[in-house]
């Protein structure tokens, strides 16, 4: 292991650390849980981090899709994301590189782990939170900076931060063995389930995006187009953006009776203004 690998396991649970939602230092949840904390920013800075730009992107796009429609609920969550974009990206990346991989390690990490330390902050929070009340009632401003900001700070690092270097910098050794002692058979089935995993997430957000059925006529002709064509990404961005403006037409003249029949009207007062009787 040595230096090789401490300096790109520290670096990835820093920005562990910065991509928590708690965390004030990057225009809070706008620039840290939103941006730094979102699987596809984590490849690229953990991509940076190892110094395998390539390899993070493709593993965070590959994550990115599994959590794509990932939702919190009342508070509640099944499965922390910044602990699974940087542990799962952070270990792929420090042994195979393989999407597959980081989405397998990611979904493990976030659904396990990465809610025990989930909890475990906001228990802590809670001591923080009661020993700021106490502080402004004695007002104290000393004791609230401490126990509204300081403390929950450092208590945030040491548990996002620190479990998600020592899962790369230790656990690189772990995965690697499990990886080359399993059988092929298990290792070709995670291969699989992390690849059906992104499309099941992508599936989860149409679920959520899409309320007419008929719209997925639009998503199934993208497909064939991107499967099938030369076209690349930013031609059928702009494919897409004609078909949705023609879209939006024809549903707000079908939607609208009241301007067709404001345009009979005044078609039939212009033709009865040039009609001539003496003609006809």
């Amino acid at each position: 292991m040595g230096l090789n690998l401490f300096v790109p396991a520290l670096l990835t649970g820093l920005f562990c650390y910065l991509g928590a939602i708690e965390t004030p230092w990057l225009l809070g949840m706008s620039g840290g849980f939103y941006v730094v904390g979102r699987p596809l920013v984590a490849g690229l800075l953990t991509g940076i981090a190892f110094g395998d730009i390539r390899a993070g992107v493709l593993c965070g796009l590959a994550v990115q899709g599994v959590f794509i429609a990932n939702l919190s609920t009342g508070g509640a969550t099944n499965s922390e994301i910044t602990y699974a974009s940087y542990g799962g990206i952070g270990l792929a990346l420090a042994t195979t590189k393989d999407p597959a991989v980081a989405v397998t390690l990611s979904v493990l990490i976030g659904q396990t782990f990465g809610l025990i330390f989930y909890n475990t902050r906001m228990a802590l929070y809670s001591f923080w939170n009661k020993r700021a009340d106490d502080a402004a009632e004695r007002i104290d401003d000393r004791g609230i900076v401490l126990n509204h900001l300081v403390y929950p700070q450092i208590t945030t690092f040491l548990i996002r931060a620190v479990p998600v270097f020592l899962a790369i910098y230790y656990g690189k050794g772990l995965v690697d063995w499990l990886l080359s002692s399993v059988p092929q058979v298990v290792t070709d089935t995670i291969s699989v389930l992390g690849g059906v995993l992104p499309a099941l997430g992508i599936a989860m957000l149409m679920g959520i995006v899409i309320k007419e059925k008929a719209h997925l006529i639009f998503f199934f002709a993208g497909f064939v187009l991107m499967a099938f064509t030369d076209l690349n990404m930013i031609a059928l961005v702009f494919i897409a953006a004609l078909v949705c403006y023609i879209y939006y037409i024809a549903t707000n003249n079908k939607g609208n009776p009241s301007s067709n029949e404001e345009q009979n009207t005044y078609s039939e007062n212009d033709s009865a203004a040039y009609e001539d009787d003496d003609l006809f």
